[in-house]
């Protein structure tokens, strides 16, 4: 394992600065592990054994900002980007699980590492590069593996982010979990309820973005806190004869064979969270889930909407498991209907969650249907055809020239005409959508004569 890292130019300026100054300076934490895996960090962050006003001493004539003074930290602008500069410190008591009641100062790296979440984010590296490594985090990296520094059940009862945070790290890196951070991880999992839904809701998204298998099979019962509807589905055995694996080992093995898209994997981790309430099982032994679709999406929303994710993101993500189960079929009259209701971005969507869905069952087509429907997309799109109202020749201003009233007549002749080019029985071409729109008209003022005559309302 690599024991020296490439430094940026800025970086090095920043930290020799500050030792010429007569401090202590490293870069830390994250972007030293991913230099370490040979990764382009994000952010550069550096500790100092400088006080936050001899920091600002040391960059007088630069653009500071005062972020987090109270715990030590300063942001630096360098070229419009930010480095944060934090002051060596120990932190104090975690009465809410989250955040420290106070931090103290100290002249020690070694004691400011000490206090960090994981051996593999407790590493520092000088101007030159060097790293320096007090707790294994050079070895863990070299591993694979995400382990406390020190007592686990301390680190987490400090911070019980931090146990979505090791399982986050584990999933990205495809790392396992060492065993006594594992027990911590069960045993205090329901310190979450102290965390806010939105922190949460990040971390496990970005749980489900990593190489996720393996941590949402074996920490279901941590999902199954965060999501109660998770723990009916483990071990819950389908009996039907396209499932081998039980449903939440089979959500499992679709979220991870699914394209890194956040709404694609959300809609996979929702979308047979309803199949044990709706399980129903034949005279033959043969297990169905009759109406599953409609449960799992209303679970998939009153979770969201719990775990406080934007309204955008579960209109998206609620649509895709509720019409994961409907079948697809790559004729081009059919597909136009899909792109009117779904729209060319949300269609793609349901494709992969379906395509991912299928690769978690025992029988599995020859051809995708990403495969199938996305040549028969293009097709549709170089021909021009209309498959959305506003792709149609005709307006509302062009039926009121031929007789029509403004309001739900316009409206349903032209959702009527849009029907009918999407089935292909008429051309989208003014002229030929105005004569069925006089034709529709003719049999519209038919019926309605009709119903007079009957005194019937209409």
């Amino acid at each position: 394992m690599c024991k020296d890292i490439q430094v940026p130019d800025t970086v090095k300026s920043i930290l020799r600065k500050l030792t010429m100054s007569g401090f202590e300076a490293y870069a830390v934490g994250g972007c030293v592990r991913d230099s370490i895996l040979g990764r382009v960090p994000h952010d550069w962050d550096i500790c100092t054994s400088a006080l936050p006003q001899e920091v600002e001493s040391c960059f007088e004539n630069r653009h500071i900002i005062e972020t987090g003074l109270k715990h030590g930290t300063i942001t630096l602008m360098v070229d419009r980007k930010p480095y944060e500069i934090t002051t060596f410190r120990q932190d104090g008591n975690y009465t809410d699980h989250r955040h420290p009641d106070k931090v103290s100062f100290v002249q020690n790296l070694q004691e400011d590492l000490a206090r960090r979440d994981f051996t593999v984010n407790a590493m520092a590296a000088d101007a030159s590069g060097r790293v320096i490594d007090y707790f294994g985090g050079l070895e863990d990296l070299d591993r694979g593996v995400i382990r406390c520094v020190g007592n686990p059940f301390e680190r987490f009862q400090e911070d019980a982010l931090r146990i979505l945070r090791a399982l986050r790290f584990a999933s990205r890196y495809d790392f396992s979990i060492e065993e006594g951070t594992k027990a911590a991880i069960f045993s205090l999992k329901e310190l979450l309820s102290e965390i806010a839904n939105e922190r949460i809701n990040k971390e496990l998204e970005g749980i489900l973005m990593g190489n996720c298998y393996n941590i949402l099979k074996e920490f279901h019962s941590v999902f199954s806190f965060l999501i109660p509807e998770v723990k009916r589905t483990v071990g819950f055995e389908q009996n039907n004869p396209y499932h081998y694996l039980d449903v939440w080992e089979h959500t499992a093995l679709a979220v991870a064979n699914a394209p890194k898209d956040r709404y694609v994997r959300l809609a996979l981790l929702y979308h047979d969270l309803g199949k044990p309430e709706c399980y129903f099982c034949d005279d033959k032994g043969i297990g169905h889930f009759y109406g599953h679709c409609a449960k799992s999406a209303e679970i998939a929303e009153q979770s969201m909407r719990t775990l406080r994710f934007d309204k955008k993101t579960i209109q998206i993500v609620v649509d895709l498991v509720e019409n994961h189960d409907g079948r697809i079929v790559p004729e081009k009259r059919a597909v136009r209907r899909y792109l009117n209701c779904f729209g060319k971005e949300q269609l793609i969507r349901l494709l992969h969650v379906k395509d991912a869905d299928q690769s978690a069952q025992t029988i599995q087509d020859q051809k995708s249907l990403m495969e199938s429907i996305i040549p028969v997309i293009e097709e549709i799109e170089k021909e021009q055809s209309c498959f959305s109202m506003k792709d149609l020749a005709v307006n509302g201003r062009d039926l009121m020239k031929i007789g029509y009233k403004e309001g739900k007549e316009i409206g349903g002749c032209l959702n009527y005409l849009l029907d009918r080019t999407i089935d292909g029985t008429v051309e989208n071409q003014k002229d030929a959508l105005l004569d069925e729109a006089r034709r529709y008209k003719r049999m519209l003022d038919s019926l309605k004569e009709i119903a007079d005559r009957h005194n019937v309302a209409w």
